[in-house]
């Protein structure tokens, strides 16, 4: 059985991209004063605390054999303000890290949300919204502790790395080789398990967002699903996303922690052989070997792994985060491929004179939904375009928004190629009302607001009574107040068109677009919205596609297309003596309704 989008794995790739990480750290690049205080911050107290164990040293060899107070009291203190100052520094930290962080969250949100505005319809066609969606919220979130200790602790840790090892050979240069014989071996388990965690990351990446993807689409189809008495067979696909995604999880925290036992097994051996050799080499009357000094160095050992657990750390979160990343990146570098051209200008006031010349587009490659598709529509006419499901009709209005690009021929504006405008001035002169009543949570005011912000109440009350929607608003207990819930599911099919219809009037758009318009609203209600609607579009160039063919009698222009191409154009009357395509049409939803 072929399987859903949401079930299909993402491609992998099999090489660490170093260029990803070198993206991410430019989003530092604005914090980056801040961000330096706080590294001097950290290590400046690094290097206090790291005089410590030579306090212990001092007072061990020196002070407690010559019972002198006064010294141990000054180690003493010198000690507890280290510590002090330690411990504000690592406020300080803190605070300035996670501002750092959630700052560099927030842009990176911003930048991959900004990108999904532009991105045109076909992106969203090939792709399920909630792996769309665990990108913007997930991925992101997942690479926030990276970005607000990671960075931080990893340059700290390897300066700190290298205050430790010097004053390590400052004490004993043989207890140092000694220590350093654990770094190989740590090596060697890093290389075994790197490529292994990285896809390990990858894959549980990919169940993560399938998994996402499902519960989004099940939300979204709940009422099909238990129209279909589907909940028994959803839950066992979700029971099999679910547990996909645990096993990849599992598997790839077990690579995980291999990393810090990997460290702590090695730390203890190398400070077994400190203690085992050092005290052989004092016995045997080794001269550069003192209490103090092993002391001394066993509490630098302890501080020498630490960092090299963190860095271990980091490591694994890195490994983590790099596969976010790859998904981040690759969502901000979709290419937008509806753009504004180089050198494109604004749009002039549109009239309403439309010409399409030689249109061919297709959503896939050689494979045209329209063929050399040509016509004119002059100012203040109305275009009704009918046919069979399939037939091209609302890929005709997508084009003239441009909201795909065209194969090839030309569509002009007022005699002006809509190509070399800018997008956003010809949108904002068009009124469109797609066949998809999308209601936004919110008010019903906002909602029919939405097609223009600066509109008073006053206008959107009116553009309301234009399409007969006023009446039942005012019915509902907070009028046009009333909250309406994600997709507007508190309200009727109908009810959500003639919201989106008042949204898209109250635009005063000189080219208007209905998709179609009125295919919820009833009978009766259709009859009185026609009347405003006849008085509407006085002045204003339309484009109807209908399936009703009575609510499109009255068009300047009717064109029967198929097959991507127009076959019949004229008036209703001109068609219904043409006897053709468009009559046989007619003639079979008449008699449907007689």
């Amino acid at each position: 059985m072929a399987r859903n989008k949401y079930d299909v794995d993402e491609v992998l790739q099999d090489k660490f991209d170093i260029n990803q990480l070198k993206r991410l750290l430019a989003y530092l690049s604005p914090y980056k004063k801040r961000f330096v205080s706080v590294g001097f911050m950290m290590l400046s107290a690094s290097a206090f605390t790291m005089l410590i164990p030579q306090f212990f040293q001092r007072v061990m060899d020196e002070s407690i054999p010559q019972k002198d107070m006064r010294s141990i009291l000054f180690y003493s203190a010198l000690t507890l303000l280290a510590a002090l100052y330690s411990a504000f520094s690592l406020r300080y930290k803190i605070k300035h890290t996670n501002l750092i962080g959630q700052q560099i969250i927030h842009d990176l949100r911003y930048d991959i949300f900004k990108h999904l505005q532009e991105l045109p319809f076909s992106y969203y066609d090939d792709r399920p919204h909630g792996k769309i969606q665990v990108r913007v919220v997930n991925y992101v979130n997942s690479i926030s502790d990276l970005l607000s200790n990671g960075i931080l602790n990893t340059i700290t840790d390897l300066c700190n790395l290298v205050f430790i090892i010097a004053f390590m050979l400052f004490l004993n240069v043989r207890l140092t080789l000694v220590c350093l014989c654990g770094l190989p071996v740590l090596a060697a388990v890093i290389i075994f398990i790197k490529k292994r965690q990285r896809k390990a990351w990858q894959i549980q990446s990919n169940k993560q967002s399938n998994l996402n993807a499902y519960i989004a689409e099940s939300i979204n189809g709940i009422r099909v699903t238990q129209s279909f008495v589907r909940e028994d067979m959803n839950s066992g696909i979700f029971n099999n996303l679910s547990a996909s995604y645990r096993q990849s999880w599992m598997r790839a925290v077990m690579y995980n922690f291999t990393m810090g036992p990997s460290v702590d097994i090695i730390s203890a051996v190398t400070t077994s052989a400190v203690y085992v050799l050092g005290i052989n080499w004092m016995i045997g009357g080794e001269t550069d070997i003192t209490v103090g000094i092993l002391i001394a160095f066993t509490a630098y050992i302890s501080r020498f792994w630490a960092p090299i657990n963190t860095l271990a750390g980091f490591y694994n979160s890195l490994l983590t985060a790099i596969s976010y990343l790859e998904r981040i990146f690759e969502t901000i570098d979709e290419p937008v491929k509806v753009r504004d051209a180089e050198g494109a200008g604004e749009m002039p006031p549109i009239h309403g004179n439309v010409s399409f010349e030689h249109v061919t587009f297709g959503y896939e490659p050689d494979v045209p939904v329209l063929r050399d598709v040509s016509f004119s529509a002059r100012q203040g006419e109305s275009f009704a375009v009918v046919g069979p499901t399939g037939a091209g009709k609302t890929t005709l209005v997508n084009l003239l928004s441009r909201f795909y690009n065209l194969d090839s021929g030309q569509i002009l504006v007022d005699g002006v190629d809509i190509s070399t405008v800018t997008i956003s001035s010809l949108r904002k002169q068009m009124g469109v009302m797609m066949q998809d009543s999308f209601i936004f949570s919110g008010t019903i005011m906002d909602n029919i607001r939405y097609g223009n912000f600066t509109a008073t109440d006053e206008e959107v009350v009116r553009a309301a009574k234009t399409v007969c929607a006023h009446d039942f608003i005012m019915g509902m207990e907070d009028g046009y107040m009333t909250q309406v819930n994600e997709r507007g599911s508190r309200l009727s099919a109908g009810q959500r068109q003639l919201i989106s219809f008042a949204r898209a009037l109250l635009a005063d758009p000189k080219i208007l677009i209905l998709d179609e318009a009125t295919s919820s609203i009833d009978t009766e209600t259709e009859i009185v919205l026609q009347k405003g609607l006849n008085e509407l579009l006085k002045g204003r160039t339309s484009f109807i596609i209908a399936h009703r063919l009575s609510t499109i009698k009255n068009a300047s222009c009717i064109m029967y297309v198929d097959k991507g191409t127009i076959l019949e154009k004229g008036t209703h009357d001109e068609l219904m003596t043409l006897k053709g395509e468009y009559y046989k049409l007619y003639m079979s939803q008449y008699a449907s309704l007689i």
